[in-house]
């Protein structure tokens, strides 16, 4: 008990404190281990926990599906797929709001990366937004909650990494195809909210669009679309693993962008050095990460989770909900990747006990970590979107709620409806 409340008052103390959440994980799982094994011997433990936890073969896809979503955000791929968006739905009344969802499903699946969704949809439908009597605060709140549904819909890193913390129980090719409904789900309720506001506030209609045009539209961004049916087709089909189409992916985008000339040679060395930043920041996370998880099941904390919750509370329902409720507390303060890797041991188990499926809880868990980017302190989506709009924080937060509201009611029903998640999994034998 005492290197338990150790553990986690070091941890939220320099979390407190403004410490790095990786830095802060590694320093208190290093403090723990120390009260129990002498120094030598616990920063041996700790380093080789650390190198081991990455020693996985699955985690290669996260740089090759970083360095794609780096290419693709440098490709010109974002203008392809708003032009398309805007022609299917941007006649609409409020068609600009679906539009900007749209579009950032559609780059969010294709690049995998919130931020990059946030960044390059928000900085171009911010101001054609704003020109057309759109509230920049109500933009903003749009696009941030629109980014996450690329995590949800893949190819996702966050799945992978949850791949590797449910220790083998849910498979990523299972996730991939998971994460399409609620991910369109979560899509179609922010239409829907968006919808809502729309009509109370007369936002105007854009102009309808032609056949023709939507058809030139869909040609251009044609072959950026068909990545994502390269990729997680040739995953679900048995072609290549999820490794393997992360490689894949790398080689689509390059060849993508060189045949729409908007990446060079010359352009290479940054793409690739962002691709590195990137990918250092994430694998020092789940470094630490990873210790801190072998530190739990060291002392026995999954279990005694397990046993408390089952135990004291007697209703699933309430224990999902419990569940649920910490994860998006959780959220609000911890980024994804970390949240992910320290509890999935420790709810998994509880869950698995009460019959969920480890594919359902992964995406469950995914969902309320989206809605802690959109949150504040630590939302790291909520402050790119706001600096993409060149608004202050404090603007976004009002019209943000009902977009977090629809997301909020979309997870209830993932939760306990878990057909509509695993279905698709189901009909390819996964």
């Amino acid at each position: 008990m005492i290197s338990i409340l150790m553990l986690f008052a070091s941890f939220f103390g320099l979390l407190w404190y403004g410490v790095p959440v990786a830095y802060s994980i590694g320093i208190s799982t290093t403090v723990t281990i120390l009260l129990n094994i002498a120094l030598l011997p616990g920063i041996t433990t700790v380093a080789q926990r650390m190198t081991t936890g990455i020693d996985s073969f699955p985690l290669l896809a996260i740089p090759f599906f970083v360095l794609a979503g780096e290419l693709m955000n440098r490709g010109g791929v974002a203008n392809r797929l708003i032009n398309l968006a805007k022609s299917l739905v941007g006649s609409l009344p409020g068609g600009l709001a679906y539009v900007n969802t749209l579009a950032a499903m559609l780059f969010g699946a294709i690049s995998g990366s919130a931020v990059a969704a946030a960044s390059a949809i928000g900085s171009v439908m911010t101001d054609r937004m704003e020109s057309e009597g759109y509230p920049r605060p109500f933009s903003a709140a749009l696009n941030i909650t629109a980014s996450t549904t690329g995590l949800l819909i893949p190819p996702s890193n966050v799945l992978i990494i949850y791949a590797l913390a449910s220790g083998g129980a849910a498979s990523v090719e299972a996730l991939f195809i998971a994460g399409y409904v609620p991910g369109i789900l979560v899509g179609l309720a922010l239409m829907g909210v968006a919808a809502v506001i729309a009509y109370k506030r007369k936002f105007q209609r854009g102009e309808r669009t032609s056949l023709g045009q939507i058809w030139l539209d869909f040609r251009r961004a044609f072959f950026s679309l068909l990545m994502l049916v390269v990729v997680v087709g040739g995953i679900v089909l048995g072609f290549f693993t999820a490794t393997e189409a992360a490689a894949v992916a790398v080689a689509y985008a390059l060849v993508l962008g060189a045949a729409y000339r908007t990446i060079s040679f010359k352009d290479l060395p940054s793409i690739i050095l962002n691709s590195g930043k990137t990918t250092a920041v994430v694998m020092f996370l789940i470094c630490t990460s990873m210790a801190m998880s072998w530190l739990f099941s060291f002392e026995g904390i999954p279990q005694l989770m397990t046993d408390f919750l089952l135990n004291t509370v007697s209703n699933p329902i309430l224990i999902f909900l419990l569940i649920n409720l910490t994860l998006l507390v959780v959220g609000t303060f911890m980024d994804m990747t970390p949240a992910v890797l320290i509890f999935t041991p420790i709810f998994l188990p509880v869950v698995v006990s009460l019959g969920m499926d480890p594919v359902h809880f992964g995406i469950v868990m995914v969902l309320n970590l989206c809605i802690g980017l959109c949150t504040p302190p630590v939302g790291t989506i909520l402050f790119v979107g706001a600096g993409i709009a060149k608004i202050s924080v404090a603007e976004v937060i009002k019209p943000l709620l009902p977009f977090l509201a629809a997301m909020i009611a979309v997870l209830m029903l993932i939760t306990f409806f878990e057909d509509i998640t695993l279905w698709l999994p189901r009909v390819f034998g996964l």
